[in-house]
This record gives structure tokens, sequence and C-alpha cells, in this order.
């Protein structure tokens, strides 16, 4: 069997799966890597030669090759990657007690939050919870949508890890195609927001969800 390890969530700053017992550890270098939002890419790492002489072949042969300027944005990004990481955490954590203290969610999922189902495996094999914060507000699908637009520092958006916050509401944009008894089965209600919180002040960024809540009546 091969163990493979999707770290883009946690990115390679925060977690490092090949020295965890990792076969691969594979990442979108479009969200924490390049953290502007302006580059695609992503990476295939591994430690065994054998691995790492197969992928050599298929960047080769199917052409896997980014452009030079991907290149270049994501190589700018890398160098203020972890002064990022270590704000994108600090604000996260934040965000998160405040909407499991305050928001009335039905539960609110951060790796850092000591009420997350896997915290204590987080806490050992990351250095950080990274910036993402999943909150089930336990609103109607008209209340959600309403929070979610009376947002002002987190616009919609399906993507991720760029300096600046957005929100996703998965039940109508990343998992919209999904028939609601299949999303509601793997926890994606109708009143599920996903927060990518990024690097502007966190009292800003609070009192904007304080804000959207208040006019859904919380």
């Amino acid at each position: 069997s091969v163990l493979v390890v999707d770290n883009t969530f946690a990115s390679s700053y925060l977690q490092r799966p090949l020295e965890l017992g990792a076969d691969l550890s594979l990442l979108s270098t479009t969200k924490y890597s390049n953290g502007h939002s302006d580059a695609l890419g992503g990476v295939v790492c591994t430690s065994d030669a054998g691995w790492r002489d197969k992928m050599i072949f298929a960047q080769k042969a199917l052409g896997l090759q980014p452009s030079p300027m991907d290149c270049w944005l994501t190589l700018r990004g890398l160098k203020t990657e972890a002064i990022r990481m270590e704000r994108h955490c600090a604000n996260a954590l934040k965000l998160a007690e405040f909407l499991e203290a305050e928001s009335g969610a039905r539960f609110v999922r951060y790796p850092f939050l000591p009420s997350h189902p896997q915290h204590e495996i987080a806490r050992r094999q990351m250095s950080g919870g990274s910036g993402i914060v999943t909150a089930d507000f336990g609103l109607s699908l008209e209340e959600t949508l309403t929070f979610v637009e009376s947002l002002r520092y987190f616009p919609k958006a399906e993507s991720l890890g760029g300096i600046e916050s957005l929100c996703c509401h998965p039940a109508s944009m990343t998992h919209a195609s999904v028939p609601r008894e299949q999303r509601e089965k793997v926890g994606i209600t109708d009143s599920l927001v996903r927060f990518s919180v990024g690097i502007e002040s966190i009292d800003d960024l609070i009192a904007d969800v304080r804000a959207a809540l208040a006019g859904c009546g919380r």
C-alpha cells in the first residue's frame, strides 16, 4: 500500500507528511505556498527514489511543467510563507474561539480548538492549525445566504490560502451539484460556512462576522 497525503490545508510550513511516514505528499501551490491568489500550480514530494524516478518520467512524458511566470510568483510567495502562516494561524484561532463562544453555532471546526475531534493528533503533528475555520450556524438556507452576502471582509470564493480572507458556502458553491441527502451524510448542511482566514486585522474580521450574524438575529 502507498500512503498519499494532501497537505494543502496544512501547508509544508506547518506539517511534514514525509517525516511522519507518508510515501507521497502533495499540495496545491496555488494556496498557501503562493499566498497571493495570482498563480496556479501543484507539487508532489517524495523521499522514495523509486517514486522520484517515476515522477520525473511522468513530468517529461506528460508535459507537467508550469509556466515561468507561475513559478516566479510562487517562489516570490515562498519568501514570506513563514510569517504569513503564523498570522493565518493566529487569526484563525481567534476567529474560531469567537465563533465557538458567541455565534450560537452548532459546531465550529478548527484543528487547534480543544473541541475538535482530532485536536490531540493535530497538536502532535502540526506546528499550527492553519487558516481554515468551518462552522455550522444552524440557520436556514436563506438565513445562511443572507449571512454570507452580508460579510464585507470575507468575499465569496471557492479558493483559499491567500492573504485576503474568503468565505465559501459549500451547499451553493463547491457542492451545489451534490444531492442534499448525500451532502448531509458527510456533514455539509445548508448552514455550513467555510472561512479562509487571511492576515488582516483580526478585530476587523471578528467585527464583520459579528455584524453579519446580528443581521440574522444572532
